[in-house]
C-alpha cells in the first residue's frame, strides 16, 4: 500500500466566477483541446494542465501504473482566493469541496478528501471545516502558508485551530502567494526558492507564535519536506537562544523542542535531504507526498524512499501508510 498525501485536483469545470461574483481575479479553465486545459487568470495563462488534473479515471490509471493505492486530494493552491470577498471565497470553497466529495464518494477506496476553507474569514472557515468533516467526511483540510497579511500565528486564526483540534481535523499546509516580481521573476525562483521559504516561515510562525503550546492536539503536516526548515533548524534555534528579545517574544520554548509535534511530506528530491529530514523531523513524522500531477513533484511516487538502502522495509512501509492509520 502506498498513500500519497500530497496531490492536487480540480473540477473539470466551474461557473464563470467573474460573472458570478461581479469582479475579476479568478482562475477559469479553458479546455482548448482534448485532454488539456489552460488555467487562465486575468486573460493570462497561469498553468497548462492535463486531463489527470480533473479526470479521476485517468488519475486512477496512473495511480495503478505507479503502485499508488490511495491519494489524498486537495485543490490547487491558486484556488485558495484568500484575497477575495469572504462570502465569495466561501461559496467557491463549497463548490470545490462538493466536487471533491463527489469524487471521493465515487471511488472511496482510492481517494481521501482534504477540503479548502475561506481562511480570510475565520468564522466562515470554521463553519466550512465542520461541514467538511461532519457532512463530507474529510479527515482534514489544506490551508495556505499565510493568509494575506496574517502569518499562521495570527490570533485571528486561533478559532480555526481550536475547531481543528475539536474535530480531529488535520491541517495540510501548502506554500502559496510567493513573491513573483523583481529578483524573483526569473528562473522559476518563486517555485524553486520561494516555496521552501514560505513553508519555513509557516513552521517558524507556528512554533514561535506558540501555536503548538496552545493547541497540543493539533495535527499539522507541511508540504515539500518542511521547506528549508529541517536544514536551517540549527540556525533558527541558535538565533532563538542569542536573540530572545527578537525570537522569544511570544513563546519561550526552544524551537528544537517541537520536533515531533508536526509532520512533513517526503517531497525533497534528494536522498541526502531525505535522510536529514528523517533525522530531524522523525521517522514517524514523514509521509509520502508527491505533488501529483505537477512536474515539480515526484514523478515516480515513492521511488526516492524505495531507493534508500539505509531504510529497512518496515520503515518504508511506515512512510507509505502512516497517514491511513493516524488520520
Amino acid at each position: 500500500m502506498k498513500i500519497d498525501i500530497h496531490s492536487h485536483i480540480l473540477p473539470k469545470e466551474w461557473p464563470d466566477l467573474k460573472e458570478r461574483y461581479g469582479y475579476g481575479g479568478w482562475v477559469q479553465l479553458d479546455h482548448h483541446c482534448k485532454g488539456e486545459a489552460k488555467m487562465m487568470k486575468e486573460g493570462k495563462v497561469f498553468r497548462v494542465i492535463q486531463e489527470n488534473c480533473w479526470n479521476p479515471e485517468v488519475r486512477i490509471q496512473e495511480m495503478n501504473k505507479a503502485g499508488v493505492t490511495i491519494q489524498a486530494l486537495s485543490t490547487v493552491p491558486v484556488m485558495f482566493n484568500y484575497w477575495a470577498k469572504p462570502e465569495d471565497t466561501s461559496d467557491l470553497c463549497q463548490l470545490l469541496n462538493n466536487d471533491l466529495a463527489a469524487t471521493v464518494k465515487k471511488y472511496p477506496k482510492r481517494f481521501i478528501g482534504l477540503g479548502t476553507l475561506p481562511m480570510q474569514a475565520p468564522d466562515l472557515a470554521v463553519k466550512e471545516m465542520y461541514r467538511c468533516v461532519n457532512e463530507l467526511g474529510f479527515p482534514g483540510v489544506q490551508i495556505g502558508s499565510h493568509i494575506n497579511e496574517w502569518d499562521l500565528n495570527a490570533t485571528e486564526l486561533f478559532s480555526v485551530y481550536a475547531a481543528a483540534e475539536l474535530l480531529n481535523c488535520c491541517l495540510f499546509v501548502h506554500p502559496w502567494d510567493m513573491q513573483t516580481n523583481g529578483r524573483m521573476s526569473k528562473y522559476w525562483l518563486p517555485w524553486l526558492v520561494g516555496m521552501p521559504g514560505e513553508t519555513t516561515i509557516a513552521i517558524c510562525s507556528m512554533i514561535m507564535g506558540g501555536i503548538f503550546e496552545m493547541f497540543p492536539k493539533l495535527k499539522v503536516c507541511f508540504a515539500h519536506g518542511g521547506g528549508a526548515f529541517p536544514y536551517t533548524l540549527g540556525r533558527i534555534s541558535h538565533g532563538f537562544s542569542v536573540r530572545p528579545d527578537l525570537c522569544a517574544v511570544d513563546n519561550k520554548v526552544d524551537p528544537k523542542k517541537y520536533l515531533g509535534s508536526f509532520y512533513t511530506d517526503s517531497l525533497v528530491h534528494d536522498p541526502r535531504a531525505l535522510k536529514l529530514l528523517i533525522d530531524v523531523i522523525g521517522e514517524d513524522k514523514v509521509l509520502l507526498g508527491t505533488d501529483y500531477p505537477f512536474p515539480l513533484g515526484e514523478l515516480e511516487p515513492g521511488k526516492l524512499i524505495d531507493s534508500m538502502e539505509e531504510f529497512d522495509s518496515g520503515l518504508k512501509v511506515k512512510f507509505f501508510t502512516f497517514f491511513y492509520f493516524s488520520f
